[in-house]
């Protein structure tokens, strides 16, 4: 296992310096899912939510907290994102929505906690908009998928 880059030699936090680094385009894919009851998710549905389009909200909302992970996540870069994306379906279970998300870059640092973050975010402001008829909810099973670019070169999880 190689060494935590956001720790120097005396094993203080620091920011990783990528001066030195290639520019190379990077992409990243998350995902996460909220567990629901039925019937939370059938209002969402059928856009029957006394809030309106959460699923449009919830898109916007991890688009933006892509772009703004910097801000939360103290050791990231601020990168020049050249693309999100922020998919999310029902799932087959009928109790449930999958959150797909991808961010792109040409950069010296990669975009795994862009990616991360969007899918975290979108999945949290399901919940929030959801929350008043359903306090039950579950967000689950947020992680990477795969990256691309970067000296590490292409990743992707183990099929679960």
């Amino acid at each position: 296992m190689s060494k935590l880059t956001h720790l120097d030699d005396k094993g203080e936090a620091r920011m990783v310096d990528v001066t030195s680094k290639a520019v190379t385009e990077r992409e990243a894919r998350a995902e996460a899912t909220i567990r629901m009851a039925p019937e939370t998710l059938r209002m969402i549905i059928d856009g029957k939510h006394p809030k309106g389009d959460v699923l449009a909200t919830a898109r916007i909302a991890g688009i933006m907290a892509a772009k703004k992970t910097h801000d939360l996540i103290p050791l990231c870069h601020a990168l020049n994102l050249t693309s999100v994306k922020v998919e999310l379906s029902p799932g087959a279970d009928g109790a449930s929505v999958h959150i797909l998300t991808r961010c792109k870059l040409s950069g010296q640092t990669g975009v795994e906690m862009e990616a991360l973050t969007a899918a975290s975010v979108a999945a949290l402001t399901l919940y929030d908009m959801c929350k008043a008829v359903d306090k039950a909810m579950v967000v689950d099973g947020v992680r990477l998928l795969e990256k691309k670019g970067g000296r590490s070169g292409h990743w992707r999880a183990p099929e679960q």
